[in-house]
C-alpha cells in the first residue's frame, strides 16, 4: 500500500479551523491586535471605562528585559504588534503601512513555504524566529543600556523570506509589480541594506532584528531544523496527568497509541509528501524519512486482519 492509498485520512472531516492556513491565523491576529489598540487607547473606550490602554505598550519588547527576566512573554508578544498609538510615547508618530507592509511580505513568501513546512511547523518556525531576533535586538542594543523598545512582525517575516529564498532561489518576483527580480537578489539587497543600517545605528528601523530574523531562516532552511518536539511537550504534560486509560484485554497498550490513530503523524506524512512535490525527494531530512518509514509501518500493521 502506497501513501497514494493512505486511508486513514479519508475519514477525516474538515472544520472551520483546519481550513486556515498558518499565514492567514498570523495575518488576521496582526491585524486585530492592531485594531484593538486603537480601540483601547481611543476616547470612547475611556468615556465607556474611566480607562485606557495601550497594547504596544503592555507588549512591547523592552531592551532592559535581560535585567526584568519576568517579562520574558515579550520575546514573543513584540511580534504581534505595529506602529500604534502609545501612552509612554503621545507624540509618536505611526502609520499603517508598518503593518501593510510586514503582512503583504509574509502572505506572498509565507504560503509557499508552509506548503513545504506544513500549517503546525510554519507556526512553530514564524514563533521561533520572532524570539531569535527579538534576543538578536537585545543583545544588540547592549542589554538595557538604551532603554528602546521593540514592535513588528519584521524578524520573523525576514526568517520566512530568508527560508523561501533558500527553497526557491530562481524564483522570480516583481518589484513593485513591474521590476522583474530573482528573489535571490532581492534577498542580497535587504540583507545590505540592514547591515548597513546597524552599522550607522540610525533611523527607528530595527536593523539587528532583521538580521536576526535572517539568519534563523537560513539556518533553519540550511540545517532542516524542525520544531515538531515543541507541539509534544504540552501532550506529555497532559499524557502524565492522566489518570484513567482504555485498555483492551488481549492488548495492554492504550488505544489512543495504536497504529494509524495519530493524527500529528498523518498531518507530518501530509506535509513530507507535499516537500517532496515541490523540492524533491533529495531535499528530505534523515527525520523526514524515518516519518514516512514509521507511518508505512503503522499502514501495514493496520491492514493487517
Amino acid at each position: 500500500m502506497g501513501f497514494q492509498d493512505r486511508g486513514y485520512s479519508s475519514d477525516r472531516r474538515p472544520t472551520f479551523a483546519s481550513e486556515w492556513t498558518a499565514v492567514n491565523a498570523i495575518i488576521a491576529l496582526n491585524i486585530a491586535i492592531w485594531l484593538a489598540n486603537f480601540i483601547l487607547t481611543g476616547d470612547l473606550f475611556r468615556e465607556l471605562f474611566s480607562l485606557r490602554l495601550s497594547l504596544n505598550d503592555l507588549l512591547c519588547l523592552r531592551s532592559d528585559l535581560p535585567t526584568h527576566p519576568q517579562n520574558f512573554w515579550s520575546l514573543l508578544s513584540y511580534g504581534f504588534l505595529h506602529d500604534g498609538p502609545s501612552l509612554e510615547q503621545p507624540n509618536n508618530q505611526y502609520s499603517p503601512m508598518h503593518l501593510l507592509f510586514n503582512m503583504l511580505t509574509l502572505w506572498f513568501f509565507g504560503r509557499e513555504l508552509e506548503a513545504v513546512t506544513g500549517r503546525g511547523e510554519f507556526f512553530r518556525f514564524y514563533c521561533a524566529a520572532i524570539v531569535f531576533a527579538g534576543l538578536a535586538w537585545v543583545v544588540g542594543e547592549g542589554f538595557g543600556g538604551q532603554g528602546g523598545r521593540l514592535v513588528g512582525a519584521s524578524g520573523g517575516v525576514m526568517a520566512v523570506l530568508a527560508a523561501f529564498i533558500w527553497y526557491f532561489p530562481k524564483q522570480t518576483v516583481l518589484v513593485y509589480g513591474v521590476l522583474p527580480v530573482p528573489v535571490w537578489a532581492l534577498g542580497i539587497l535587504y540583507l545590505v541594506s540592514d547591515v548597513r543600517g546597524a552599522a550607522e545605528g540610525s533611523g527607528n528601523v530595527a536593523h539587528l532584528a532583521h538580521l536576526g530574523g535572517a539568519v534563523f531562516g537560513l539556518m533553519y532552511a540550511w540545517r532542516g531544523w524542525q520544531f515538531d518536539w515543541l507541539a509534544s511537550v504540552p501532550a506529555g504534560w497532559l499524557a502524565r496527568r492522566r489518570r484513567m486509560r482504555i485498555v483492551r484485554p488481549d492488548d495492554e497498550r492504550p488505544l489512543s497509541v495504536r497504529p494509524g490513530d495519530d493524527p500529528r503523524l498523518d498531518e507530518e506524512v501530509d506535509r513530507i509528501l507535499a516537500k517532496i512535490s515541490r523540492t524533491g525527494e533529495g531535499s528530505l531530512t534523515a527525520a523526514e524519512r524515518d516519518t514516512l518509514t514509521r507511518a508505512s509501518r503503522r499502514l501495514k500493521e493496520r491492514s493487517r486482519p
